[in-house]
């Protein structure tokens, strides 16, 4: 398994994307063996705050050293809201990469589905452009935004974008600006079926009602799913138990039907994965 360690880490640059997202790109040497789909944890200067705050990767320039995380500020007094107001030049503390991310070798000359809702659409990014890498992939990704728009034109260089907005009409307008005829009123699922979509593997990350719904649709196609779980997480590295997700087969350690999604996840075969209460 690769290193994890942990670090203070150089902030290169910080900008505000959305309304309460922010995107912050790191300096550290975990970008030389970071992947798409892991996540890191950082540390607020908050004592008060023992818990850090794990947040995906969104992107990974292994050349520079560099490692773009892009979040969400929840709340006044916590810690996301904390880094939103650090600056280029400070340094924040991290621990990383952690979890298991996503795998794409061996899948050339295949048609692969991006789904990302929510603040589940930054990791699949750095996804995005590993498998742009792959001419023989062909690549379409449905993004689904709710009340903010952010990575639409980062996006768009790297294959067929498809956008949804559920509730702002004003998002939804800047949408159909920004790429055309691609953007609906809707959820990804409504995209999926307007623009008859489909593929041989399909990769996800977003709130849960979305990820039930990805899931269903892939088995009933017999689609190959990969899903990355989003949860509330304590360490971050598997030794509280706090952040289990229900599966379908027993957990050797534990022999429960329940993971740990910081450590054997985030990302999950969707057949591995039990979604009934």
């Amino acid at each position: 398994m690769a290193q994890v360690k942990k670090e203070l880490a150089k902030i290169i640059t910080q900008d505000k994307l959305a309304a309460d997202i922010y995107g912050m790109w790191i300096e550290t040497d975990m970008a030389k063996w970071a992947k798409a789909g892991q996540f890191i944890s950082l540390f607020t200067k908050d004592k008060s705050k023992l818990l850090p705050r794990p947040i995906s990767i969104c992107e990974i320039n292994k050349d520079e050293g560099l490692i773009r995380i892009v979040y969400r500020v929840t709340g006044k007094n916590t810690g996301t809201k904390e880094f939103s107001a650090m600056h280029p030049g400070e340094y924040v503390e991290i621990m990383g990469p952690l979890g298991n991310g996503f795998s794409w070798e061996g899948f050339g000359d295949k048609k692969i589905m991006l789904v990302g809702g929510g603040i589940g659409i930054p990791p699949m990014l750095q996804l995005a452009k590993e498998l742009k890498q792959c001419d023989s992939i062909n690549l379409q990704m449905i993004m689904g935004y709710k009340d903010e728009v952010f990575l639409v034109e980062e996006f768009k260089e790297l294959g067929d974008l498809y956008n949804t907005c559920e509730e702002d009409i004003e998002n939804i307008n800047t949408l159909y600006k920004m790429d055309n005829l691609n953007s609906i009123k809707g959820n990804v699922m409504d995209a999926i079926n307007q623009y008859n979509l489909d593929a041989d593997i399909l990769y996800s990350c977003g709130p849960l009602p979305m990820l039930k719904a990805v899931k269903s649709f892939a088995e009933s196609k017999s689609i190959t799913c990969y899903i990355s779980m989003e949860e509330k997480m304590a360490c971050g590295i598997g030794a509280c138990l706090a952040c289990v997700c229900k599966t379908k087969e027993k957990d050797m350690n534990s022999n429960l039907h329940k993971q740990r999604i910081c450590k054997e996840g985030p990302v999950f075969l969707s057949t591995d994965l039990d979604f009934e209460p």
